[in-house]
Order: structure tokens, then sequence, then C-alpha cells
């Protein structure tokens, strides 16, 4: 008797303490904000909920739709703007001295929900993690936000995605679903690799042969370019057919703009002097060796074909090559308005200007020692064009070789040798290691996954722990480090399930680790969030995903 007594006491102060004292809910965010703290309660989104800003201002007018749009797609509530009722989610633009420029302070309350930030970024950034507090797919339930106090900001500026459209091509709204998905992890930067050897995907009015010859390869059985992720695509009955596409002018600034809406930049890549086979395909005189040759495709690589005969680089000693790409860019340029022009400069094979009598006659003529020198007055000349524009010069970490170009901003992609390098010397760099952030790597045992790249396993957690800043700097050398991106080669990648299955859940990964402060970082903590927030949220939307950390192995059947 006295021991079911005991019982009943120790439930009732059980129950007491329920309901005096309410657990606090969790929330999932990703990244993991800076300063988080939760509360008791939460805020009911419903029809008597109304957002509030500064009527005139038409850029928070958009991000209030944006919100409302959201909200709209997953309940009945169509959110009404500026009007008194109690219950309010209020954007404040004013000076908020705790973060920085992308920063924000959201507070949720049971009665209101306030998101302050000095810019609109910070506003917009502050809703990405309101939203990810809200369920994935339209539903009858309220939507209930926990009441939270966040204070937070990202650690790096420079947090980004590249994705190579020239290998395979994504249409305009694949891009746009790529996009959503950088601004729902607080991404800020979208690098487009629009030009290769195997393929030119953007219009340039002045050199219409661009798309009209360099768009377009044929592929044949056997090409690791034909359709390798034959899992998510239907089979080719072993026939040669015709592969390519292109993005309009009109398409490409679409683009731009919806990236800009979700302040994503978008910093377009024209590769130079190499990689250039199938501009060089449409327009063979501004190579070394002008001849008429197919668009390069896989087969091209199989050794079956003597790469040296092809036309890949520029001829540095040729004036008219440097007029064409001047004419290049200046449509670029008037489609992106990024500070940025990405000019690539990696892997230049300098055969080809070794033979050439024009090439050699530049470095004669120049006073430069080799061919890495003529490399570097090619970039040279290309970046006093662009700062002529307003532009400034981003390449890979090649563009080191035979001396850096002045104002250069470096990506590393050879590990961090070239970054450091660049560092010490006083040149910004955005880290961009092949190992661990090329997510066209596999993510575990080969044997088991959909055909990706070999050169390092790329796995979850090596993402989870990049750090850009190197124990090889000086703190006074990290602050030219603007931060980290992953990229995603699409040699073998001819689908969106198989981009999706190789970006996810690595992109959150990296995006938590350039937003969130070291100390506040935990993996445990991160595949945690994933499990409860984000592995259900896409499978619920139909999005594949890698499934080695997700808990429920339904997905497991759709990893090949």
């Amino acid at each position: 008797m006295i021991h079911n007594q005991n019982s009943i006491t120790c439930f009732l102060l059980f129950f007491l303490f329920g309901f005096l004292f309410p657990a606090r809910a969790q929330v999932n965010i990703i990244p993991q904000p800076a300063n988080l703290k939760m509360n008791s309660d939460h805020f009911v989104i419903d029809k008597y909920t109304v957002i509030q800003y500064k009527r005139t201002d038409k850029e928070l007018a958009a991000l209030a739709t944006y919100f409302a749009n959201q909200v709209k797609n997953i309940s009945d509530y169509a959110l009404p703007v500026n009007k008194k009722e109690k219950k309010n989610i209020a954007f404040v633009l004013e000076k908020v001295a705790e973060v920085g420029p992308e920063g924000y302070k959201m507070a949720v309350t049971p009665t209101a929900i306030q998101i302050k930030a000095n810019t609109k970024a910070g506003i917009f950034y502050g809703l990405q993690s309101l939203l990810q507090t809200l369920p994935a797919l339209r539903t009858n339930e309220p939507l209930q936000v926990p009441c939270m106090e966040v204070t937070d900001e990202p650690r790096f500026g420079w947090r980004g995605m590249m994705l190579d459209v020239s290998r395979h091509f994504y249409s305009v709204a694949a891009i746009k679903e790529y996009i959503d998905l950088l601004a729902r992890y607080k991404m800020n930067v979208f690098h487009w690799h629009l030009t290769d050897n195997e393929g030119w995907r953007l219009e340039i009015k002045k050199y219409p042969k661009l798309t009209a010859v360099g768009a377009w390869r044929k592929e044949i059985p056997g090409s690791i370019y034909y359709k390798p992720d034959s899992a998510y695509t239907q089979p080719l009955n072993n026939t040669p057919y015709t592969y390519g596409g292109y993005y309009t002018q009109q398409e490409a600034k679409e683009i731009v703009a919806y990236a800009q809406a979700r302040h994503i930049t978008v910093i377009p890549e024209i590769e130079m002097p190499g990689h250039s086979g199938a501009a060089l395909t449409a327009y063979p005189q501004f190579a070394c060796a002008p001849h008429a040759q197919e668009v390069p495709n896989a087969y091209t690589w199989s050794g079956a074909v003597d790469v040296k005969k092809l036309n890949l680089n520029y001829c540095a000693g040729n004036d008219s090559s440097f007029l064409f790409l001047q004419g290049v860019l200046q449509e670029v340029m008037a489609i992106f308005p990024s500070e940025y022009i990405h000019i690539g400069g990696d892997e230049v094979d300098k055969y080809y200007w070794k033979q050439c009598p024009r090439c050699q006659k530049r470095i004669q003529a120049e006073g430069l020692k080799n061919e890495e020198e003529l490399q570097s007055y090619f970039i040279r000349r290309m970046e006093k064009y662009l700062l002529a524009h307003n532009k400034k010069l981003l390449g890979w970490d090649e563009i080191l070789e035979g001396g850096l170009a002045p104002s250069a901003t470096v990506m590393s992609w050879r590990g961090e040798k070239g970054g450091i390098a660049a560092a010490k010397m006083g040149h910004h760099v955005v880290m961009s290691p092949s190992n661990p952030l090329y997510f066209n790597r596999y993510q575990a045992d080969p044997a088991d996954e959909p055909l990706g790249a070999k050169f390092s396993l790329n796995t979850l957690d090596k993402v989870y722990q990049y750090n850009p800043h190197s124990a090889a700097l000086s703190e006074t050398e990290k602050k030219l480090i603007l931060g980290g991106q992953f990229a995603i080669w699409t040699e073998f990648i001819s689908s969106v399930a198989h981009l999706d299955y190789m970006l996810l859940p690595r992109m959150p990964a990296i995006a938590e680790a350039l937003w969130t402060p070291v100390e506040k970082k935990d993996f445990n903590s991160f595949v945690n969030r994933l499990n409860q927030g984000h592995f259900p949220n896409w499978e619920q939307q139909g999005i594949r995903f890698h499934p080695l950390f997700y808990k429920s192995r339904s997905h497991e059947a759709n990893r090949k």
C-alpha cells in the first residue's frame, strides 16, 4: 500500500511539474544559429496572423509576399499585411549592433514574431530559420512556432555552390530548385560553370555558333556521359544521340533575378584559356592550329582519340583570341551584375602553346620565361579588361602559375595549398578543396552507390568538419579567406534525381560549417536535426537524398 501511495505521489508530482513547467520544444534549424534560447509555449500562425513591415519598402514587401506564399503552400492561411491585429509577424530594418550585415535577431512569443536586421539579407535569413520550424507539406494542423530568442550571423561571407552544366545540361526549372535549396540553408553564391570542352551553355549574340554548334555533342554507347545514371533515366537502346542545350540570355537574366530575390549572387564561369574545346569547335580560328573538329564527348577521353590533335586552348599569341573573349565577356557582364567573373584558368595543357609559333613569338616579345608565364600573361590581360569594366577576376588556383594577376581572387581546389599561398601574397581566397568539397565524389562505399568520382571519399562527417581557416595562416591572413564552396562536376550525373542524391545531405553540412561558430558545431546534433526535420521533409517532397544517416530505412531501396 505504501508502495502504491509513493507511485501515485510521484505521478502527481510529474504531472504537476509538466503542467507548471511545460517542456520546451526543440527546433531543427540548419545551420545551427550562433545563439539560440528556447522558451516555453508557441506562436500559432492562423487566419488572424498579419505580416507587418514598412509600407514604402518594396523589397520588404517582396519578402512578405515570399513568406506569405510559403505559408499558403502548406496551409489555408492567406496572411494579410499591415493590418491591425493582435498577432503579428514583423520585419524590422534597424541598426542591430550585435550582428553584422547578414545577421538577424528573432524573437518568438505567444503573441508576436519579430525579425530585426541591419539589411534585407538578414531579414531573409531570419525567415529561413522561421520556415524551418514549419512542416514541409500541406497540413490541416495549426502552424505552431516554438517560442525562442535567436541572435545569429554567418561565420563566412562566401557560402557557395558550383554546378557544372557543360558535361550535363540542367533546365531553368532545375536551376531554380537548386537556388531554392541554397536559400533554405542560407547559402549565398551560385557559381555557374557555363562553358567547358563538352558544351557551351550561354547564348552570345555576337557569336551565335557558340550555341548553334558548341552547345551540342554526339554521345555514343559506352561513353561515361552516355546516361550512366541509368537507374534514374530511360534506357536508350544503345544508340548514338545528340546531346546538349543552352540558356538564352533572357533565361539567364531570369535566373539571376530569381537568385537575387533570395539574396544569392550568381557568378558565371567562362573557361579560358583551356577547357575550351566546344568554343573552338564553333570558332576554330582562335586556336593555335585551326581545323575542323566535333565538340568533345566522353569518347574523346577514352584513349581512342589523340587529344593532342584537338583544339582545347585559345591561342595566346593571337590578338584575335583576346578580342573574341572580350566580346563574349561584354555580353556576359551585361547579364550578370556580380562583382566577380570566373575565368577558369585551370588544367591548361601547355603542349599546344609549345608547338605554336605565334605563342612562342609572344613569349619572346613579352620577355616571358616559359609557357607558365604565358598563362599568367593571358590571365593578366583578361583581368585588365575586367577591371576596366568594374569587375573582379576569379580563377582556379592554377592562375598562380607563372605569377598571380595583381588583384585576382583565387579559388583553391587542389587542396588548400594554392589558397594558402595566395592569402600569404595578400590576395582574397575562396576555399573549395576537392577533398572533401567535390560532391560528385562518392560519399560512401562505391559498391552500394550510384556512379560517382573515386578520387576521394567525401563523407558527410568530413564535409561537416571542414574549416576554411587553415592552421598555416596567421590571423591577418585568415581575414583574406572569403569563405568556402562545394562543387558538383557532372560527367557522371545526368539527372536531377542523381544530382539531388549527391547533393543531400552534404549541402546542409557545408552550410553549417560555413555559417555556425566552430564552438557551436556538433556533428551528432547535426545528424539529429537532419533526422527530425530535414530527411522527412525531403522524403515527403519526393527529393532524393543519401539515406546513410536516416533512421528510417524506407529510403534505402532508392539508393542505387
